[in-house]
């Protein structure tokens, strides 16, 4: 009589390691940067406040306000663990900074990005994009309505 196999054989087993090993190479690098993307939310909700304070200040005044003090921003190191300051930049910018420390995939601390205003019919109208210079943040790492 012939008796039935048992187990798995080595190479099936190499198999399945190598399959998990293509994976997990695959699935890191987009988790890593997933994770990179939910810390930014925390960006994006700083700056909500500011782009308020800039509409309001606009559909009031029917101009942009001079500088951050017209414009009721106010952003402190302690407030945020990811952002370092809100600016706007008295024309037509609002500049989020990234702390130095926040480092984090592709991040070395300190990127920007920016939302550009401008004037609609029912008030204000925002563009985001990389920051300018040397010290723009990632593509990849912009909200989602950035990229």
């Amino acid at each position: 009589m012939k008796q039935a196999q048992q187990g798995f054989t080595l190479i099936e087993l190499m198999i399945v390691v190598a399959i998990i090993g293509i994976l997990a190479a695959i699935a890191i690098p987009a988790y890593q940067d997933y994770t990179v993307r939910a810390k930014m939310t925390e960006a994006v909700t700083a700056i909500g406040s500011a782009k308020a304070s800039v509409s309001e200040f606009f559909i009031s005044e029917g101009a942009f306000p001079a500088g951050n003090d017209e414009a009721g921003i106010t952003v402190t190191q302690d407030q945020s663990d990811v952002v370092d300051s809100v600016s706007w930049d008295g024309t037509d910018t609002l500049t989020v900074t990234l702390e130095a420390s926040f480092q984090d995939g592709e991040l070395t601390g300190g990127e920007t990005f920016e939302l550009v205003a401008t004037s609609a019919d029912n008030g204000v109208s925002w563009n985001c994009q990389a920051g300018t210079g040397g010290n723009a943040i990632p593509t990849k790492y912009l909200p989602s309505n950035c990229r």
